[in-house]
């Protein structure tokens, strides 16, 4: 009888293998994705059965419709007053000379009014941080000031020492008649719960995690984050970048150390933008009763005309549509750069569109160059960074890897008049998974400053060279091929 069964063994693995393969086929092209995207799917799918297929349905699945219904319907709310607000204001805006944009540079606000509906705002102030201490304390005094209203929206909150100090500055405001609202990704924020923030909602403030946070497991949505970070006060003052809020984030980790990262805060009418923006985020994540509309009080006009250069879009994008918004702009810039090119990200993970954008600009002369950190925060990702950063070094990019702690600003350059610094990686996810947020801004001092920091970084960073390379063990380098193969879904 023993004998009979195993005789029939092979053939019942063939027939397991022909309906996981088959079962893989129909589960992947299901639903439209991009082609890197559906064969690294596949490649899991067939090579790890059943345990590929829970990993698909927690991860790999897209947005439900009614969410999609959902933040499609919130991007109704108000948009097009604040649009007009921004249409009256510009002629207060266009008399200086330093906000003219030159006609290719025209292009791309035309490009982000079209796909994102961002318009251009002129003169704002804008100041970068780069260090976590100085943006925090630059943050919690001006929330120490609000009057009206305080709307904060991270992909991290941790209920560390600092995600406590915010907390309580929050606290402390609402207790003084000030809205208080938090926007927080559950994922992002492990360890952060309702009973954190019990003192603000006991205070009259609000928290609620993002929209795809809610019944998470339940709904089999695992994949789509809010990495926006954003903060307006009063509708007046704005911050968005890179930092999150965590101890790690003021280099009081000692895994990571020194933390290296990038951050706005703006005054002026684009943080009517951020306001926008957090509005939208915020109806599509609280029930209707809960949802803010467009009122003046939100959108205040300056008592004066802002002193700031800075012309600027805040560009926004996510898996609620298909435009890929941010990485767009990234290539149309990337495709019309005619002498610079400088990136920093944490993560490397181009998709084809991104490398071969790259590689042209490279093998055109232009001086492309990518920072990247010298350590891993998750390792899959930092394997995969390491093999694209080999590939882009033979096409003749500049890739440096920082050395002073983690880097992780998400920062870009073109030429010398156009930036942008965001929420953004330089990878899969943040193209077309996550919900993310940049500021695109044409002035050419703040190119300026960007280009000073990034000199200064690279005083901290080792040039990747040949020997480097060869330096790399088999088994690292099997490491970055195989973390490679499953970059379209980390």
């Amino acid at each position: 009888m023993l004998d009979l069964l195993f005789s029939h063994v092979p053939t019942i693995i063939g027939i397991i293998i022909f309906i996981n393969t088959v079962a893989a086929i129909v589960t992947v092209f299901h639903t439209p994705r991009n082609i890197a995207s559906t064969w690294a799917w596949l490649l899991v799918l067939v090579m790890i059965p059943v345990i590929g297929f829970i990993l698909f349905m927690f991860t790999g699945r897209g947005m439900s419709q009614d969410k999609l219904f959902h933040m499609h319907q919130a991007d109704r709310i108000g948009l097009k007053e604040v649009i007009e607000t921004q249409v009256a204001a510009l002629p207060k805006y266009h008399h200086s000379s330093a906000d003219d944009i030159t006609k290719k540079r025209k292009q791309t606000v035309e490009l982000f009014r079209k796909i994102d509906r961002a318009p251009l705002t002129r003169r704002n102030d804008v100041k970068i941080y780069t260090d976590g201490n100085d943006k925090f304390t630059a943050m919690l005094a001006d929330i120490a000031q609000a009057k009206r209203s305080i709307h904060i929206e991270y992909y991290t909150f941790y209920a560390d020492e600092i995600g406590t100090q915010v907390r309580d500055a929050l606290v402390e405001r609402a207790n003084a008649g000030v809205e208080v609202r938090v926007l927080y990704d559950a994922f992002g924020s492990h360890g952060t719960n309702a009973k954190f923030f019990k003192p603000l909602t006991q205070a009259g403030g609000q928290a609620v995690a993002f929209v795809t946070s809610t019944n998470a497991v339940a709904s089999f949505r695992l994949n789509y984050h809010d990495h926006r970070k954003i903060v307006v006060i009063d509708g007046k003052i704005g911050y968005t970048g890179g930092f999150n809020i965590g101890d790690q984030y003021l280099s009081r980790s000692k895994k990571f150390g020194y933390w290296r990262d990038t951050h706005l805060r703006i005054v002026g009418h684009g943080v009517e933008l951020l306001q926008m923006r957090f509005m939208m985020d915020w109806n599509a994540s609280v029930n209707d009763s809960e949802h803010l509309i467009y009122t003046p009080e939100y959108f205040p006009l300056p008592d004066q005309v802002v002193s700031g250069t800075t012309s600027l879009q805040v560009v926004t994008s996510g898996p609620d549509s298909n435009d890929e918004q941010i990485k767009t702009g990234y290539i149309k810039l990337i495709n019309e750069a005619e002498h610079r090119v400088w990136l920093q990200s944490p993560y490397l993970v181009p998709d084809d569109s991104m490398i071969t954008a790259l590689h042209m600009a490279a093998s055109a002369g232009v001086d492309v160059r990518i920072m990247i950190p010298c350590m891993p925060d998750h390792p899959f990702i930092y394997r995969a960074t390491q093999y694209y950063a080999h590939m882009l070094h033979d096409f003749g990019v500049k890739i440096y890897v920082y050395q002073n702690g983690f880097l992780h600003a998400k920062t870009m350059l073109v030429d010398d008049d156009i930036c942008s610094v965001g929420s953004a990686n330089q990878d899969f996810r943040s193209y077309s998974l996550n919900f993310e947020v940049n500021t695109f801004m044409y002035d050419d001092a703040i190119v300026s400053q960007l280009a000073d920091i990034y000199e200064n970084d690279i005083e901290m960073s080792e040039l990747l060279t040949d020997e480097t390379i060869a330096d790399w063990s088999h088994w690292l380098r099997f490491k970055q091929n195989f973390s490679r193969l499953l970059s379209p879904v980390l």
